[in-house]
This record gives structure tokens, C-alpha cells and sequence, in this order.
């Protein structure tokens, strides 16, 4: 789904980079002084240097732009293969200044980077994609639970809680279990609690973070509707997906979603768009969804590439880490749709053997999956495996999700544990 918002009447949006510094201290003043005389492309700085940057670099290189990372440590997975490499904390507003002064937009692999060093970017007259205004609502999932309440959104029922009664309050009017979330922070299933009564809503506020509580959602699976947005209010929407997840952790996708109508599908894009413009992002949006008996409700946002959309490499006529470069440059956007039939996208997790360098390498395990099976994409994320960790995920596109489901899971498992499921 693509459409063009720039005929509402809005018309397209400028950004000036010297607006308003004449007032700003020199520390501040610098960002906007410097200009870039290397290349007359622009460059789009990457704050973070995970997979996501790495990916997105390389979707950089056929559009020729500049690309850059700032890493928080020179092996980190973007850094080992981008040229252009800032070493620095994103907690300080200091390096992410001297970082920008090296770039024409700044952009993010995570969305970690305190909202006041946001706001003074802006300040600054720094480009910032998407913007610390809309950014609040994926890094505060109660700013976030609010808006999308005050938007109309379909949302699980939740409230702030700080304290047993106000906890047991909740439950009283939605029932056990209660999930309870961390505020701000946590991903892949960290900073989120199933509590199926008081012992346990004990526990967790004794881990002393601020927390919002939620119903909990019997949802019959998990979807994601990825879209993009330009400053220009151009959006694209790609095919919604389903998310195959354990213990919070996405394993697999499937695209499209399986058995998922037309009408439903369309449903999940257009809020998905609406959100995005609704919120001002600039970028990728992705919209974690629950489908249940009711309907649709928004479970998470985030924005940035996703993790729901790395099929989107092999599977689309546009990547999504090509789409979010054209976004945050306010380049036309590219059609989002599939470029096959269906796509599983298996991720490939760290096993101990794997842990520290002392037992055998990923690589190494190349041959047996390239040769079983030579239709499966391989991408590698240059990180040190440790139990757990993402290290990596696998593509199989074709027909039939089923036997799709096999060849990528047992893929996966290989490269991670040297083993094939139901080995």
C-alpha cells in the first residue's frame, strides 16, 4: 500500500539547518556552522552500530549517499564493516554534536538516546529522523499508551501503577493475570512481567522502575504492520506479517501473514499509516500488533528498521532499510510491495558451544546449510555469540509457509547450535 499525503493541502515539509542559532552558545552553534565538503551527496548519520546500522549501510551503498556510525565500541556489528566510524556514548550530548557535524540527518538503530540531548539537537539545528517529539511515544510506553488512547487507537486497557494497591485496583477491573511493563527501556521480552497475583506484582516493583500495568491479552497470534513516512507526508505500507515469538523473543516471520483477509490486512496498514502521521514520524514505523476474537490492538511501536521486516531484503522491491534512507532524505518513497509469493525470515540465535571463541565458529557451518538447502540466504551479523543472542537470520522465499517454516527453522538452528530442530 503507498499513498501521497502531499495533496492534502500541507504541502511538502522544509527543514533549515541555520534556523534559529543565532542565540544558541558556540558548543551549540558548531553543528550548524560546519559543512560537509567531501561529497556533494548527503550523509545520513546512524546513531547506534547494531545490525540494523549494518544492514542499512549496506542498503546505502547502491543509492550513493554517505553513511556513518556511532558505535559505542569499534566492534560492533555496523562498525566492523562501515568505513565511516564515530566511537562515542549517545548518553552524551557532547559526541552526539561532534557526530552530527559530520552528517546531514541523524537517524537511530535504537531508541535509547536521552530526549533532552534530542531536543537540544534540534536546537542546534540539527536534522533529526525521526524527531524527539515522536520518538517519546516509542521510548515512554505510557506517553505512548496515552496518545494512542487520545488518537482512538485499539489499545489493551492498562494504567500507571507504583504500588501494590494499585495494582490489585487494576486487577480488580481486568482480571488476573496483569502484565506489567518498565516504562522506559526493555526490548525482546526484558522489561515485561506476567504477574498472576500478588507474590509476584511484589517481586517486580521491588526491581524499583516505573512500570505501567496492562491487561492481559489472549491474543490468537502476534502481527506487524511496517510503514514508512516522509517529510513530504508520503507513506508506503508493506504487507503485514506475523511474528512467531518465545518468551518475548521474535523467532520467526512470516510473510505476508498467513490466512490474514484482505479486509483485516488493510485495516492493520491504514492504522498503521494513520499512526505514523498522526505521531509525525519521519522513517520506518513499526506497529507490533495482537490479533484477537475483538479485533486489532496495538501492543508496541517502534521507530527504525525492525526486526518484523528484515524479510524485506530478499522478499520486497524496496528494503526497508532502503525505504527509511529515502524517508529521513525526503527521497520518493519506493513501492513496499512483495516481490514473491511468501517469505519465512528465521532469526538465528547464539548456543553455548558457541560462547567466547574456544569452540567451533559460525562459519564453519556454512557448508552443511548452503549445501542442504541452496535457497537459503544467509545473513551474518559480525556479533560474538552468546546464548541467546541474535547472531544472525536466515531467508527462505517460495511457496507453501509450511514446508518454508522447516527449511528456515532448520537452518537457523544449525547455524546457531550445530544442529537441526528435532535433532
Amino acid at each position: 500500500m503507498q499513498e501521497d499525503r502531499c495533496r492534502t493541502g500541507a504541502g511538502p515539509v522544509q527543514e533549515d539547518l541555520g534556523c534559529g542559532v543565532g542565540a544558541l552558545p558556540r558548543r551549540l552553534r558548531r553543528v550548524s556552522d560546519q559543512r560537509h565538503a567531501s561529497s556533494p551527496a548527503p550523509v545520513v548519520g546512524m546513531v547506534g552500530a547494531g545490525q540494523l546500522a549494518r544492514m542499512t549501510y549496506q542498503a546505502s551503498i547502491p543509492l550513493g549517499i554517505g553513511f556513518r556510525v556511532l558505535a559505542d565500541r569499534p566492534d560492533d556489528s555496523a562498525a566492523r564493516v562501515c568505513p565511516a566510524v564515530t566511537v562515542g556514548n549517545y548518553h552524551r550530548l557532547d559526541d552526539l554534536l561532534d557526530f552530527a557535524a559530520r552528517c546531514d540527518v541523524l537517524t537511530f538503530d535504537h531508541e535509547h538516546v536521552p530526549g533532552e540531548h534530542l531536543a537540544a539537537l534540534a536546537e542546534a539545528g540539527v536534522r533529526v529522523a525521526p524527531d524527539g517529539a515522536a520518538l517519546r511515544y516509542a521510548q515512554d510506553k505510557l506517553a505512548m499508551r496515552d496518545e494512542l488512547t487520545r488518537l482512538g487507537a485499539p489499545c489493551p486497557r492498562y494504567a500507571p501503577v507504583s504500588s501494590p494497591q494499585d495494582v490489585a485496583a487494576f486487577a480488580a477491573r481486568v482480571g488476573w493475570p496483569v502484565v506489567l511493563k518498565a516504562v522506559r527501556g526493555g526490548y525482546d521480552g526484558r522489561g515485561v512481567w506476567v504477574c498472576d497475583g500478588p507474590e509476584q506484582v511484589a517481586e517486580v516493583l521491588g526491581y524499583g522502575v516505573v512500570l505501567l500495568a496492562e491487561e492481559f491479552v489472549p491474543f490468537v497470534r502476534e502481527l506487524a504492520a511496517l510503514v514508512a513516512r516522509s517529510p513530504h507526508r508520503q507513506g508506503a505500507a508493506y504487507p503485514v506479517v506475523e511474528t512467531v515469538q518465545r518468551e518475548g523473543v521474535c523467532r520467526e516471520v512470516l510473510a505476508p501473514a498467513p490466512g490474514l483477509s484482505a479486509a483485516a490486512a488493510e485495516d492493520a496498514q491504514r492504522l498503521a499509516l494513520d499512526l505514523a502521521d498522526a505521531l509525525g514520524v519521519t522513517g520506518l514505523l513499526a506497529v507490533e500488533l495482537f490479533e484477537t476474537p475483538r479485533g486489532l490492538l496495538v501492543n508496541e511501536l517502534a521507530m527504525r528498521p525492525h526486526n518484523s521486516g528484515h524479510w524485506t531484503i530478499e522478499g520486497a522491491t524496496t528494503s526497508q532499510f532502503e525505504q527509511h534512507l529515502r524517508a529521513v532524505l525526503d527521497l520518493p518513497l519506493g513501492t513496499p510491495q512483495a516481490a514473491v509469493q511468501q517469505v519465512v525470515m528465521a532469526n538465528v540465535f547464539g548456543a553455548a558451544d558457541l560462547a567466547g571463541g574456544a569452540g567451533p565458529d559460525v562459519y564453519d557451518r556454512y557448508i552443511h546449510v548452503m549445501a542442504a538447502d541452496p535457497g537459503v540466504k544467509v545473513h551474518m551479523y559480525g556479533k560474538a555469540p552468546r546464548p541467546g543472542r541474535k547472531i544472525g537470520h536466515v531467508t527462505v522465499a517460495g511457496t507453501g509457509v509450511a514446508a518454508l517454516r522447516d527449511r528456515a527453522t532448520r537452518a537457523a538452528s544449525y547455524l546457531g547450535t550445530g544442529k537441526e530442530l528435532g535433532e
